[in-house]
């Protein structure tokens, strides 16, 4: 993921299209175990005699460190397509930016369940919901498996693909109701995908970006409280980002940077939406509803013509 730009000016419009066929055309995520290899029975062969040739050849502790080291380029070859298989996002999908990704990973949270520690000075002091905990049902079965840090993506509970596209109408039909205080456009974290911005953001994220929604898992990734988040991973809804720790890594996100699970069904997609103006109020400071909704809302553009404007 690229190094965001933080601002707490008024953020631009990014053009945003998508097309129906995109929409409606979902990925396949898979991913495959690095350290697996299977040998024929001819490999297996040869290997058994290339081992007794070294042997006899070399050092015995030559050959051990042969063998010890033959694995890796199958090992880094396999990381690489799993890389590449989770689908484009905010690192280059090339083999420089696979290893920016193995580098952060060093550094990534060890454990992205857990909220991360309240800091002294926040605005504002407490969350969206005023630290209830009974505004969120806890999320039925267990959690989605998760791969990836730039993208990171949601492998499987992948959500229906019919609550993924009243999720895309409700957020555009939010920004045509505020439009003095939100946006929609593309992804600032993921250079791709619809995202819904800040116009003035109070808390600074890419380019004031509240959430963004992934086509290829219909998974999420957004800004929230502290108090909110913590809600958020407690009740099962979502995990923070690995890199969300805060320090020189709120260059690639924010500390509060957390990714909430697709939506499987009517129930859960009306929590998410409640989620997200959880997060809209974090980046923005304004209070408002978003209604889940299948019709878009006409431009208003088509509504002063319609009106006769």
């Amino acid at each position: 993921m690229e190094a965001m730009q933080t601002t707490t000016t008024t953020t631009t419009q990014v053009v945003f299209q998508e097309s129906e066929q995109q929409l409606d055309r979902s990925t396949s995520l898979t991913q495959q175990e690095v350290v697996q290899i299977t040998l024929s029975g001819p490999s297996l062969v040869l290997a058994i005699f290339s081992i007794i040739v070294s042997i006899q050849v070399f050092q015995p502790s030559f050959t051990c460190t042969l063998i010890a080291l033959a694995p890796i380029p199958i090992i880094i070859h396999h990381d690489y397509l799993n890389f590449l298989s989770l689908g484009p996002g905010g690192t280059p999908p090339t083999f420089l930016g696979y290893l920016k990704i193995t580098y952060l990973r060093l550094f990534a949270l060890s454990d992205p369940y857990s909220p991360a520690t309240p800091q002294k000075k926040i605005y504002p002091q407490t969350g969206y919901y005023q630290r209830a905990s009974s505004w969120l049902p806890q999320r039925q079965g267990p959690r989605p498996k998760i791969a990836g840090i730039a993208p990171q993506r949601q492998l499987n509970q992948s959500g229906c693909p019919e609550m993924y596209l009243t999720l895309r109408t409700s957020l555009t039909n939010l920004t045509k109701r505020h439009p003095s205080t939100f946006l929609i456009g593309t992804s600032c974290f993921e250079k791709k995908g619809l995202a819904v911005f800040a116009r003035n953001p109070i808390n600074a994220t890419c380019r004031g970006e509240i959430c963004h929604v992934h086509h290829s898992d219909r998974s999420m990734h957004m800004n929230l409280h502290p108090d909110d988040a913590r809600i958020v991973l407690e009740k099962g809804w979502g995990e923070r980002h690995p890199l969300a720790r805060g320090g020189w890594m709120s260059a690639y996100v924010p500390r509060e940077f957390i990714m909430v699970y697709a939506p499987r069904d009517k129930g859960e997609l009306e929590v998410v939406c409640r989620i997200i103006e959880a997060a809209g109020f974090w980046v923005s400071g304004q209070r408002f509803g978003i209604k889940v909704e299948k019709e878009p809302l006409p431009d208003v553009a088509e509504t002063q013509e319609a009106c006769g404007a």
